[in-house]
């Protein structure tokens, strides 16, 4: 039976602690290669806005349209097993093998559930995956769009502020929906990682006022006169982050529940059906002229972050279920100290500023790393009664139902 703890940095009852603690490092080994793999995306997107090309919803859009390859493996195991494979009857209904995760078989459960384990705990289906990825899609896409779009019309400086934001609203919809617990430690880690957010932010900003990379078109003379709206989108953007990852966390819990290549092509293949008007809409209003890029080195810069993309996501999710959503949230800002060093290798040291920002950012991650690999003891702020287990949350609603 699987009993490990739904908060992947916090044990429950029945499972060893060396079990979590595994996954929990596993976790944050992702998380860092994540972190490389978006830093490097960063600096090759400004290298093509610096050469002229901004298309904000153009790249999102082709980046998640990438994820449609992981529909592959699906279309290939199904086209085999009909043709080669044994009766339908005798298959297995489980295919993808996640990563390698201990669980302890004899472990008892923590709560006495309603319902049967089985159906509790059972796997997805093709049917419900595909469910979860439409709903995750849209998120996911308005998320990564607002904060791009955001620099069109504001400036860099308060678009990466507003969008530091994302580690508050993470812990406050975690706490929500009880993936979260409320602590002292990580209210002040979150808050540390603002402010070291803003100093980088203050200090990185447009002295002219104008939206770095955005050229004499008709979205910067947007920039000029909708400064609030560049505003209100990176701040929707933290918004939707918040809610893709807890989404993500409350509906899926472990990633031995659920074919996450398929999930992640049913999300790819969704982008690519649903999300185009968007962009006729955009192109008729004269907010994204659909363009073609011209240029070798823009062609080049859209198909490395198309794969940079379609592997950082996937394994960005698999380090938020077996961590926390509020870890990867504000571990995701070890991207400034990583491109601080990237900018030195470039001949760009950094400002004082900057270096203590970075090191706040880094300081708050080791806290919130602390925090969740400690087991959950009554410290909830809110409620000493606090239940991070979704299979007993789930048998306490329908107990109540």
């Amino acid at each position: 039976m699987n009993t490990v703890s739904d908060s992947g940095g916090e044990p429950s009852e029945g499972v060893p602690r060396n079990t979590n603690t595994k996954n929990y490092i596993v976790g944050l080994g992702l998380l860092f290669a994540v972190v490389l793999l978006w830093t490097a995306s960063s600096f090759l997107t400004q290298d093509m806005y610096d050469d002229g090309y901004q298309k904000p919803f153009l790249i999102t859009y082709t980046n998640t349209a990438s994820f449609v390859f992981y529909l592959l493996p699906y279309i290939t195991r199904r086209l085999w097993a009909d043709r080669w494979g044994p009766p339908k009857s005798t298959r297995s209904t489980i295919d993808y093998q996640p990563l390698e995760q201990e669980l302890d078989i004899d472990a008892e459960p923590a709560v006495e559930l309603i319902a049967p384990i089985d159906q509790v705990d059972r796997s997805f289906t093709v049917k419900e995956t595909a469910r979860l990825a439409l709903g995750f899609c849209f998120l996911w896409f308005i998320a990564n769009w607002a904060l791009n779009a955001a620099l069109a019309y504001t400036s860099v400086a308060s678009s990466t502020i507003l969008s530091g934001t994302s580690g508050m609203f993470t812990l406050a919809v975690g706490r929500m929906f009880r993936v979260e617990t409320l602590t002292l430690i990580k209210i002040g880690a979150v808050l540390t990682a603002f402010v070291g957010v803003i100093l980088v932010a203050i200090s990185d900003g447009s002295p002219d006022g104008q939206p770095e990379g955005i050229g004499p078109s008709i979205i910067y003379k947007a920039a000029t006169s909708l400064p609030v709206l560049g505003d209100f989108l990176a701040l929707m953007s933290a918004v939707f982050y918040a809610l893709y990852v807890v989404f993500l966390k409350v509906q899926i819990r472990e990633e031995s529940r659920i074919d996450m290549q398929l999930f992640f092509g049913f999300v790819g293949f969704f982008n690519i059906v649903l999300s185009w008007p968007m962009g006729v809409i955009l192109h008729l209003a004269g907010m994204e002229r659909f363009e073609i890029p011209t240029t070798h080195n823009a062609i080049v810069i859209i198909l490395l972050n198309m794969f940079i993309t379609l592997s950082s996501d996937y394994l960005y999710v698999i380090a938020m279920l077996k961590t926390t959503p509020l870890v990867v949230t504000v571990g995701l800002g070890l991207t400034i100290p990583v491109a601080v060093i990237g900018d030195s290798f470039l001949g760009k040291p950094a400002a004082a500023q900057v270096l203590a920002g970075a090191l706040l950012v880094v300081l708050a991650f080791i806290a919130v790393g602390v925090e969740n690999a400690k087991p959950s003891e009554g410290g909830d702020l809110i409620s000493d009664d606090f239940v991070d287990n979704a299979c007993a949350q789930q048998s306490r609603v329908r107990l109540e139902h």
